[in-house]
This record gives C-alpha cells, sequence and structure tokens, in this order.
C-alpha cells in the first residue's frame, strides 16, 4: 500500500504538467490584438530571451567550476558521494527551465490580457491568472518529478547494507539534498540578475520620464518603457520561478532528510520510509487541489481592490481548506507514528503562510491605512514618503516573525508528542510545516506570476493608445499584481525560515555522513566514546561544543548576521549603477533624438535593453559567488561549530530583513499607484513626484535586494550540506 501511494508522486507532477500544458494553449489560442499590440509585445519577447540566453550562459561557467570542484572532492578524494555532481547539474537545469517556461509564456500573455480587457475585467483577469498558473505548476510539476526520479534512481543504487538497515534512506536523502544547491545556486543568479536588470530599467524610466519629463507610466515616448516591461519578465517571472522551484524542493528533501533522521536508531525502516514519502505525497495532493483552485477564480465588471482580493483569495482558501482534510487521510493511510499531531503540524505550516501572506497584504495593498497613510506623507515631500515607507517595513516585520515563532514551536511540539527532548521528530515537525507552507505552491505561485503579467498588459495598453476604458481595466489588474506578488515574496520568505531551520538539522546528519566516509566509527561526547551510527543530534552538538560560548560559533553568527547585510549593499549599489547608466541613456535620447517627446520619432528602445541586459549581467556575478564562499571558507577556518554559526545568523538576520525591504518597496509602490487612482492630486501632482521618488528607492527593496535574501539564506544552508566532507575532514581551528 505505502509504495503504491508512492507512485502518486510522479503522477501529480505528470499532471500538473498537463495542466500547465493545457492553460498554455488555450492563451495562445486567444488574439494578441491590434498589429502595434502584437509589434510591442514581440519586442518585449525579443529583449527577455535575449537577456536569459546571456545570463545563462555566464551561470553556465559557474557551473562548470562547481561541477569540477565536486568531482574532485567526489572522485579524487572521496569526500563526497559520487552522484553530487550530476544531482547539482540536474537541479540547476530544470530551476532554470521553470523560469524559462514561465517567462516564455507570460511575455506570450501580456498582449492577450491587454486584448482581453478591451471586452472585460473578469476576460483579462481570467487570461492573466491562468497564464500565471502555468508558471505555478510547471514549478510543482518540475520540483516532483526531479524529487521522484532521484529517489528511485538512488533507491536502486545504494546498498541496502549501508551499516545499518536505516541509513539507506539516510544517504539517499542527503545526497538528494544536493540537487537542491543547484537549484538554489540557479536560483539566487536568476534573482539578482533579474532584479538587477529590472530596476535599472524601472528607475530610469520613473525617474527621467515621470519626475523630469512628466509623462504617464509605459508612455511609448520613453526610450526605457520597453526594458521595463522586458524587466517584469526576466525579474518577476523567471526569477521568481527559479526562486520559488528551489524554495519548493528545498522543504521536501529536507523534510525527507530529517524524517529518516528521526528514525535512524528505531531499526524500523517500514515507519523510516513513510516518513520520507510523507512530504512529497503532501506537495502531490497539493498540486491536485491547487488546480481545482486556479478553476474557481473569477471576477465581475467593476471589481473593487477588495473584490480583485477576494476572488484570487478564494481559490487560494479553497485549496488551503482541501489541503487540510487531504493531510489528515494521507497521514492516516500511512499509519505514520503520531500521524494525527504530525498531520496538525502541516496544518501550523498552512496558517504560517496565511498570517503572512495577510500581514503583507495589509502593510503594503492600498486598500488599507499603512499605505494609504504613506501616500499622504507625500504632501511633504519625498523625503517624509522615504522615511514613513521605512518605518512602515521595520513595522511590518512583528507579525511574520511572531507568525514564524509560534510556527516552529507549535509544529515541533505536535510532531514530537509535546516532548521538547524528542528532536527527531520535533525537527521534522517543522520541516513539515514547511512542506504545508508551500503545499498550495501551484496557486498561490499562479497569482505572484499574474502580477508582472498584468503590469505587462498595462504597458502593451497605454504604448498602444487602447483608451481610457481598457487602461482603468489593466490599471485595476497591475495594483492588484503588485499586492500578490508582495504577498508571494512574503510567502517565499515566510517558507525560507521554516525550510533554513529543516536545512540546519539535515546539515547535522550530513556531519555523520561525511565522518563515515573519512573512515570514522566513533566520537567523544564529554569523555564518553559514542559509536557514529549510535549518535544522536545531542551528541553531535556535545562533540563539537556548539554553544553559545564557543567563539567559533559566535564568530560564525557574526559572519552569517554580515552576509545578509553585505549581500544587500552589493545588491543594491549595483542596481544604483546599472540605473545611472539607463538614467544618462534616456537623459541623452531626449536632448539629442528630435521628436521624441512629441511622438513624431521613436525612442532607440533596443539601446536601452542592451544597457540593461550588460548591467544586470556584470553586476550579478559577485553577489552570488560571495553566497557560495562564505559558507565555504567559514567551514575551513572555523569547522563545523562555525559553519553552524553562520547558519543561524544568517537565517535570523536574513528573515527579518527580508521581510523589511520587501514590505517597504511593496508599500511606496503602491502608494504611488493610490496617488494615480487621483488622490491626493493625482498623476503629474507634487505628491505624485514624492511617490515616485519613494517607489524608485524602493524598487531595488522590493524585486532585488529582499527577494534574493531569502535564497541566500537557503543557498547558504545548501552549500554548506554539499561541502560538510572538506568541513569535517580540515579545518585550520
Amino acid at each position: 500500500m505505502d509504495t503504491l501511494l508512492f507512485w502518486l508522486v510522479p503522477a501529480s507532477s505528470v499532471l500538473a504538467l498537463a495542466f500547465a500544458w493545457y492553460f498554455h494553449r488555450q492563451m495562445m489560442r486567444q488574439s494578441e490584438g491590434t498589429p502595434q499590440m502584437q509589434k510591442i509585445a514581440a519586442a518585449v519577447r525579443r529583449g527577455a530571451m535575449s537577456y536569459l540566453r546571456q545570463q545563462y550562459k555566464v551561470v553556465g561557467w559557474v557551473f562548470f567550476g562547481l561541477v569540477i570542484l565536486f568531482s574532485v572532492m567526489a572522485y579524487g578524494f572521496g569526500l563526497q558521494n559520487p552522484w553530487v555532481p550530476v544531482a547539482f547539474l540536474t537541479g540547476g537545469f530544470f530551476s532554470g527551465l521553470s523560469g524559462f517556461l514561465g517567462m516564455k509564456t507570460a511575455t506570450q500573455a501580456s498582449a492577450r490580457t491587454a486584448n482581453a480587457a478591451r471586452q472585460s475585467l473578469n476576460g483579462g483577469l481570467r487570461i492573466a491568472f491562468r497564464s500565471g498558473a502555468v508558471m505555478g505548476l510547471v514549478v510543482v510539476g518540475l520540483g516532483l518529478l526531479d524529487i521522484s526520479f532521484w529517489y528511485l534512481l538512488l533507491d536502486a543504487v545504494v546498498p541496502a547494507d549501508a551499516l545499518t538497515p536505516t541509513h539507506k534512506l539516510c544517504i539517499i536523502t542527503t545526497t538528494m539534498l544536493t540537487f537542491g544547491m543547484g537549484a538554489s545556486t540557479q536560483a539566487l543568479f536568476a534573482r539578482v540578475g533579474g532584479g538587477i536588470y529590472t530596476k535599472a530599467a524601472d528607475v530610469g524610466a520613473d525617474l527621467v520620464g515621470k519626475v523630469e519629463a512628466g509623462i504617464p507610466e509605459d508612455d511609448p515616448r520613453n526610450p526605457a518603457t520597453i526594458a521595463d516591461n522586458v524587466g517584469d519578465n526576466v525579474g518577476d517571472v523567471a526569477g521568481m520561478g527559479a526562486d520559488l522551484y528551489e524554495s519548493y524542493c528545498g522543504s521536501i528533501l529536507a523534510t525527507a532528510a530529517l524524517g529518516a533522521a528521526a528514525f535512524i536508531h528505531s531499526g524500523d525502516t517500514l515507519m523510516q520510509y513513510k516518513a520520507v514519502i510523507a512530504p512529497m505525497l503532501i506537495a502531490a495532493v497539493g498540486i491536485l487541489l491547487s488546480v481545482l483552485g486556479i478553476f474557481a477564480v473569477r471576477t465581475r465588471e467593476n471589481a473593487t481592490m477588495k473584490d480583485l482580493l477576494r476572488a484570487l483569495s478564494f481559490g487560494t482558501n479553497l485549496s488551503s481548506v482541501l489541503i487540510v482534510l487531504a493531510t489528515f487521510l494521507i497521514m492516516w493511510m500511512l499509519q505514520l507514528d503520531n500521524w494525527m499531531w504530525i498531520s496538525c503540524s502541516v496544518v501550523v505550516g498552512l496558517l504560517v503562510g496565511i498570517v503572512i501572506g495577510r500581514s503583507t497584504e495589509y502593510y503594503t495593498s492600498q486598500s488599507y491605512k499603512p499605505t494609504r497613510r504613506l501616500s499622504e506623507s507625500g504632501q511633504t515631500g519625498p523625503a517624509t514618503v522615504i522615511i514613513s515607507g521605512i518605518g512602515l517595513g521595520m513595522l511590518s516585520t512583528a507579525v511574520p516573525v511572531v507568525a514564524v515563532i509560534v510556527g516552529i514551536i507549535a509544529s515541533y511540539l505536535f510532531a514530537s508528542g509535546f516532548d521538547f527532548a524528542n528532536v527527531g521528530l520535533g525537527l521534522y515537525g517543522i520541516g513539515i510545516a514547511a512542506v504545508g507552507m508551500l503545499s498550495t505552491l501551484g496557486i498561490t505561485l499562479a497569482t505572484d506570476a499574474y502580477g508582472p503579467i498584468a503590469d505587462n498588459a498595462g504597458g502593451n495598453a497605454e504604448m498602444s493608445g487602447l483608451g481610457s476604458d481598457v487602461r482603468r481595466r489593466t490599471d485595476a489588474l497591475d495594483s492588484l499584481g503588485n499586492t500578490t506578488a508582495a504577498t508571494g515574496k512574503g510567502f517565499a520568505i515566510g517558507s525560507a525560515a521554516l525550510t533554513g531551520l529543516a536545512l540546519l538539522a539535515s546539515y547535522v546528519e550530513e556531519i555523520r555522513i561525511g565522518l563515515t566516509r573519512l573512515g570514522t566509527t566513533e566520537i567523544n561526547v564529554g569523555g564518553t566514546t559514542v559509536p557514529l551510527q549510535d549518535a544522536t543530534f545531542f551528541d553531535f552538538m556535545h562533540h563539537y561544543d556548539v554553544t553559545l560560548m564557543n567563539p567559533k560559533v559566535l564568530s560564525g553568527m557574526f559572519i552569517g548576521s554580515m552576509m545578509a547585510f553585505l549581500f544587500c549593499g552589493l545588491t543594491m549599489n549595483a542596481v544604483g549603477r546599472a540605473a545611472a547608466h539607463m538614467v544618462d541613456e534616456v537623459r541623452r535620447q531626449f536632448r539629442e533624438i528630435k521628436g521624441i517627446l512629441t511622438g513624431e520619432t521613436e525612442p532607440d528602445y533596443a539601446r536601452c535593453v542592451s544597457i540593461s541586459t550588460k548591467g544586470a549581467q556584470r553586476e550579478m556575478v559577485v553577489p552570488s559567488l560571495i553566497a557560495i564562499v562564505a559558507p565555504i571558507l567559514t567551514g575551513i577556518v572555523f569547522g563545523v561549530p562555525g559553519v553552524l554559526g553562520l547558519l543561524i545568523g544568517g537565517l535570523s538576520s536574513g528573515f527579518v530583513l527580508a521581510i523589511f525591504m520587501a514590505n517597504s518597496g511593496g508599500a511606496w509602490d503602491n502608494a504611488k499607484k493610490y496617488v494615480e487612482e487621483g488622490n491626493f492630486g493625482g498623476k503629474g501632482s507634487e505628491v505624485h513626484k514624492a511617490t515616485v521618488v519613494g517607489d524608485t528607492v524602493g524598487d531595488p527593496f522590493k524585486d532585488t535586494s529582499g527577494p534574493s535574501l531569502n535564497i541566500l539564506i537557503k543557498l547558504m544552508s545548501m552549500v554548506a550540506i554539499v561541502m560538510a566532507g572538506l568541513t569535517v575532514a580540515w579545518s585550520v581551528f
């Protein structure tokens, strides 16, 4: 029965890909509209694909270097599992493929959404949302397909007599974690590179176009407008797709590894197997219910922002309620030890995700007081807008942090049988809570990817001169997209906190395997010798003296905390430099190309696209490589205690900083939108100019640095896990 249940995992992944193909085909049957609309959409598609080709070339060289390193460690020194180099490559490939397919769909959907909006708001919403669903279903489909493939392959090749019977699944699950590093590496490059691209274009378009020239957003007279639309796709679609692919896979793999570790000393291989496949089954059922939720999303003409939010929330909430019921059914069918309370841990994860999403919505949507007050602060100039936005972002961290704390404690206690000493099952509960949070990713990501599609549809409508009614509908869809995007980022960051904790625990298990490869059979715990295969989580903590009084742990914590700020500083400055080139170019064109502002001459869009592409390629390498190098160097200098400190420091500071930056940026963006709706003087007023400046500051906050931090947290954990063999073999201290 349990073996049969496992086959639900690959079956669900295939079904997800089938529905993704169905929604894509439905979208492609719709008209792209007028010849001008088709021309603009084609220009955006060309720019987006050109950028991705360049990005994959750079990332390809990084992967080539890392594969050589892993191969030397695996085949030369025997410090790694020989499957690691291959697993690393497949993780990176599928992460990149998720982003590519999602972006290809998004660039094809924007003009079709604008054209549908000529007839009705619901028509535009339907195309944009279901096109976003292609991204969601591709991510979960490819993710589970990759996990299923690697599980079946390793189950066939790993010998059953590895140490003890229960060690086989531990070896399988920790090996599978290494393809998560490939996914995280690809995701970080996609997020950072795409974020730099889109914000360089956006800042240039806003500062020179809106503030200096006084022309509307997405006006065809603005040379940076095509680059801006391209950026929405490479940053918020391709980047987000790769990001959530690695979040999704990371949470499932980390939980599976913790499930194997929880029963390593029991000798009960059947119960261990059930704990390993449980997160996969929850994710599989989540796919089926996400599809159901996608079909439930619809709205009416003249819908308000709250109506549109309610329409999307209905689909998401329906999937969430059904996954709760399905989780209890799955756990009951598996008859996992303490199945009732472990199911409650999954529910905890879902609730934490909902709380973070609602908190983000409250602080970033113009339907609520915080963002409206932020708009009001524009009456006294851009300085007060910036001050108020930073304050709002700082305040907004409280609810998500408290929610995550409650989620950690509750999920730990439920799974452990309310026994803090039962570390194995307690940590498994935290991991499975992260799986619960991401179980409805198919529809959650659909609401996120919907945002840039709606944004591009608005740009196409403006550039094609479709009229005020169409623009009103696309603006409504775009404003909704800003909120859903902010909610999606909050969701991704929240899952990173729980997944990061699960990966931290998985690192300790990888230490056991690393010591085994070195031929170590026992460890010293407080003067007592303990066989390696019998050592518990606490035994490893005592052996390596992982306490707050250990200077190696403290040093690692400070380095981890610094990493979050260093990374943000590098990415913010990268956006600033790339944006400066864009500002200079837009000013040059306005100055030198006569007739642009009168509409007699078409700007040189291609030049701006080229500037953003080159800027992003040049600037994304250093921040991304630092995230890979930091855990390796920390391990070489401070050993295992230093790495654990690094991961703790990076997780705690990175999580809070990411929430702050994402919410500040989202609030600044929607504060501008609220003014553009006709409040406080509307477009062209001094308040509008002040909020545009605030939005410009917020752009790299919410679309570059903030959302990249959750990948940083997990990538450092993944690198630490992959390099555990080197860390236990040798360190300076």
